[in-house]
């Protein structure tokens, strides 16, 4: 394999039929190129979706509706409100929930935020402790909310990125004031979130909240996350705080519109699902191209061995091993294959790389890319499909007789 006559003979072969060569090239090379595409466009599209996923994908999320139907002789059309008392509730009969929260939203230009001579209308959240946990954000400085922050009724907050470029420009906000309606809130902490457009709020403790904006206690959503809990354990523990709400509150548990809830779980699983059917789908489509481009190897390597029958029964007739001449056929078909192979993989690769440059992210497609180790199991699949190609042709050619090889014309 390594006779430096035998690499001569290969390349003289492949020189003196340049378009053959570049033809079954080209076959493996579009074939390892369009199956990189494929997978590359199915992980973009696949990241594109689950970006949507920023919170913590074990969250469940519930809201008070409208009831719909009549229940035990209350009327439907009755509004479901969420109290402070619910969340007591729900703490001490489910131990499998974690950074149970309420949150209240309090949005639209009704709320005006300020700092010194800049105003903006930002979104304000009062939250729990555990709500930051449940939106998976990231602390970029100072430090989050907590429950001391909670049991004091400190008017602290923490502010998202957009807020403090806006407000601050170039400033510290760590320990100044923004004014909310008027109202005094040390800055805590900054943060950051996957979109956007979600920092572009502020956070601030629920008993605050209560005490000065929305007087009561009054909850609009509840969260909580459920741990290791598989989907079916996730489903069967919403179902329970379902029974549970719907005999405190007076609704029948199954009037969908008294009772919202949304379980990230059972989504995020549900998209997994979706997007590793697309890529064993797109997968398998590019394997097949690369087969038919093999099969063009092949094919050619049997015309090959057809053409050379006589030059072959000379190597035979003065000692040429059966061994000998499987390895020379399927080492020129390893050749073709591999360097083809090769370029298609870095074509291929260096496309996605370039379109990911180039293309704005959005939720639908982002940054399309084969992961590594998918990349060298290609590169060694080409390897392999290389010897698998060669390995019918040279079988041919090891079973010439030589005194049939020589009378060949």
């Amino acid at each position: 394999m390594l006779d430096l006559g035998v690499w001569q003979e290969i390349f003289s072969t492949m020189g003196k039929n340049k378009l053959r060569t570049f033809l079954t090239s080209f076959s493996v090379f579009w074939g390892i190129f369009i199956l990189m595409i494929l997978l590359g466009s199915g992980n973009g599209l696949k990241k594109g979706v689950m970006h949507n996923f920023s919170d913590a994908t074990n969250s469940v999320w519930m809201w008070g509706g409208m009831t719909s139907m009549a229940h035990e002789g209350l009327n439907s059309g009755r509004a479901i409100e969420f109290k402070n008392d619910d969340l007591e509730i729900l703490d001490r009969g489910f131990d499998e929930l974690e950074n149970l929260s309420g949150r209240i939203g309090l949005w639209g230009g009704e709320y005006h935020t300020n700092y010194k001579n800049e105003y903006g209308d930002f979104g304000i959240q009062a939250i729990m402790p555990g709500h930051q946990v449940t939106e998976n954000i990231k602390p970029m400085s100072g430090r989050l909310l907590n429950q001391l922050d909670m049991d004091k009724f400190r008017k602290v907050t923490v502010i998202g990125r957009i807020v403090q470029e806006r407000l601050f420009k170039n400033e510290d906000p760590i320990g100044k004031y923004v004014n909310i309606n008027g109202m005094p809130f040390l800055v805590v902490g900054v943060f950051d979130d996957v979109h956007e457009g979600e920092t572009e709020r502020l956070y601030i403790p629920l008993t605050v909240a209560q005490k000065t904006f929305r007087p009561g206690t009054a909850v609009n959503t509840i969260t909580f996350t459920t741990g290791n809990a598989t989907v079916a354990e996730s489903e069967v523990l919403i179902e329970e705080i379902k029974q549970k709400l719907a005999k405190k509150h007076g609704f029948n548990v199954e009037d969908q519109s008294a009772m919202g809830a949304w379980n990230a779980l059972k989504e995020y699983k549900q998209m997994l699902s979706l997007f590793n059917g697309i890529n064993i789908f797109v997968g398998i489509i590019g394997i097949f191209t690369l087969i038919a481009g093999l099969v063009g190897v092949s094919n050619i390597m049997l015309i090959v061995v057809k053409e050379r029958t006589k030059e072959i029964g000379i190597r035979k007739a003065i000692g040429a091993t059966p061994g000998s001449i499987i390895g020379l056929v399927i080492l020129e078909s390893l050749v073709i294959t591999a360097v083809a192979g090769y370029l298609g993989l870095l074509c291929g690769i260096g496309l996605l790389e370039f379109i990911a440059s180039k293309m704005p992210a959005s939720d639908f497609f982002r940054n399309p890319g084969v992961d590594f180790r998918v990349a060298i199991g290609a590169a060694l699949m080409v390897v392999l499909a290389g010897v698998i190609a060669g390995f019918v042709p040279a079988r041919r050619a090891a079973k010439i007789k030589p005194i049939i090889a020589l009378r060949d014309e």
